[in-house]
């Protein structure tokens, strides 16, 4: 993987969002220590609630499971560098 580039897992996003989560977890990683998950999915969170509305999810890690359902088209795992991001917006029970 070259440095700073994105490698998308899986996705149901548009192409739009998908730039916007990449390039919201990469000010992540500039803004924060890569160590600080905690403070990155907040970040990551606060801008997708505040771009795309509220009910968005968020999961940054090197080594997590996760089992969600999300509403369709609003889901993407990738990896940026050492770090996983994982982030979906919950669907209605």
């Amino acid at each position: 993987m070259l440095e700073g580039k994105a490698m998308i897992q899986e996705t149901d996003m548009p192409v739009k969002m998908q730039l916007q989560a990449m390039s919201c977890a990469s000010e992540a990683l500039d803004l924060f220590d890569v160590l600080d998950c905690k403070s990155m999915t907040a970040y990551i969170k606060k801008e997708f609630d505040l771009r795309h509305g509220p009910g968005w999810q968020c999961v940054v890690g090197s080594n997590f499971g996760c089992c969600f359902t999300h509403k369709k088209g609003t889901f993407i795992y990738f990896c940026l560098e050492t770090l996983y991001f994982l982030i979906f917006k919950g669907a209605a029970a």
